[in-house]
């Protein structure tokens, strides 16, 4: 058996954190010792962990303006760098949530880029395990056993704020910057990887893993990592791992949903007509004052451990699937009172977060999810939680984590879900602890 180098294999920064979570996954279900953090890890923390050999950083990229990145990004980047990685990955979503004005691909590659002195970036967006092909250079997403163009997908096409009207990786892109090739004056050029087979994973990852001397800036999903770890695998630098099994029922379990999704609101109707305590969260108090918000908390704190109480496991969500009238309502009331989508989904967020830490602190229970990829963001936040790494599987990109934390959330059993990732059993799934079926 040949062997991997010592140190740092891949750091990678994740655009929102259920993706970020998802690459922690592939890798340490590969038998790969990876921790993902909230923030760029101190040297405290990494020397309390001397066996990583991958590390991550979860951010909120995805919702946030060019400006946003500019000044943020290159601060954790070279956080990141600074620890020699052999490849740094820039993690995005697999269905390219992005445009130019929000989570834009092309502001995130003009900084990696810049920092790293790359003039040419390949781009893996496809992951062939996770429903997501790349042929010629135009994605599918799977949607209910079914491939769709992504400009075809019935959630992509319409999404409420990067809906996808070009299937094309590069076009789409190279759209989000007036340095990436064919701009005018560009003098930075992206390779989109067609990836359709396990043959084709394997050699992205061979050809990612042999240019990272040359190359080592990466953009993609963790369609990056399952490459990495398929070529390690087939070059016998790593053992194939077996799936491991799943940690039981929990004793209570928390979930909140910030989710629009449609695929969140299937599992919503799941869990409500298999023991769940579901209970709608009213979005309209985001847009009041802080007591019309801080009360409609209380109210929810009060009801999650009143159903904790009952034996039952409370889901506490702002919205069931996109054609909810919630959704549109929110968006009038927002105009009416002049507060900003981006103002208001931050407040959902961190509110979420609060009812979540203060039913788990009242009520003693250890598992907890948080369905949205911006809401994890925000509600992590709020848990005091430092660090994350892998306990049980599920379904490739929504996995139960331990939680690391200075306080009183250490030990959290944690699930991340993206709102299009799951089965409609999925939170049942996790309340009996994951593991493959």
């Amino acid at each position: 058996m040949n062997r991997l180098p010592d140190g740092i294999l891949v750091a990678w920064y994740g655009d929102d954190f259920t993706g970020a979570a998802a690459v922690m996954e592939v890798l340490s279900f590969s038998g790969v010792n990876t921790m993902l953090f909230l923030d760029p890890p101190t040297r405290q923390q990494l020397e309390n962990y001397p066996d990583i050999q991958a590390v991550g950083v979860a951010s909120t990229a995805r919702a946030q303006s060019p400006e946003w990145m500019r000044e943020n990004l290159p601060t954790a980047f070279c956080a990141l760098l600074a620890l020699k990685p052999q490849l740094f990955h820039y993690k995005i979503c697999s269905t390219l949530d992005s445009s130019p004005d929000f989570g834009s691909i092309g502001c995130a590659i003009e900084v990696g880029a810049d920092l790293t002195g790359a003039k040419t970036v390949p781009i893996l967006v496809a992951a062939p395990q996770m429903g997501r092909i790349q042929k010629d250079g135009e994605l599918f997403a799977e949607f209910k056993g079914k491939m769709y163009l992504l400009d075809q997908h019935p959630v992509m096409s319409c999404h409420p704020i990067t809906p996808m009207t070009d299937a094309n990786v590069a076009r789409h892109i190279a759209l989000q910057s007036s340095r990436i090739a064919p701009a005018e004056g560009a003098d930075l050029s992206i390779t989109a990887i067609d990836c359709v087979t396990q043959d084709d994973e394997s050699a992205a990852g061979a050809k990612l893993w042999g240019d990272r001397v040359s190359s080592s800036f990466v953009v993609g999903s963790q369609g990056v990592e399952y490459a990495l770890v398929r070529h390690w695998v087939d070059s016998n630098l790593v053992e194939s791992q077996p799936s491991p099994p799943g940690i039981g029922r929990a004793k209570g379990m928390v979930t909140v949903s910030g989710s629009v999704s449609p695929v969140t609101a299937d599992q919503i109707a799941w869990a409500r007509d298999n023991g769940f305590t579901t209970m709608r969260f009213d979005v309209s108090k985001a847009c009041k004052d802080d007591s019309s918000l801080n009360a409609e908390i209380e109210r929810l704190v009060a009801s999650g451990i009143a159903a904790l109480g009952a034996g039952k496991d409370p889901l506490i969500f702002t919205a069931e699937g996109p054609n909810d009238p919630a959704v549109a309502e929110l968006e009038a009331l927002g105009r009416v009172e002049g507060v900003s989508m981006e103002k208001v989904n931050a407040r959902l967020g961190d509110a979420l977060g609060q009812v979540l830490d203060r039913v788990l602190a009242h009520s003693g229970a250890t598992r907890a999810i948080v369905a949205g990829g911006d809401t994890s963001g925000h509600a992590t936040a709020r848990l005091g939680i430092f660090a994350l790494s892998a306990l049980a599987p599920t379904i490739p990109g929504a996995a139960l984590f331990r939680a690391h934390a200075d306080g009183p959330r250490d030990g959290l059993e944690l699930a991340l879900k993206g709102g299009q990732m799951g089965s409609p059993d999925y939170f049942g799934w996790i309340r009996y602890g994951g593991g493959q079926r």
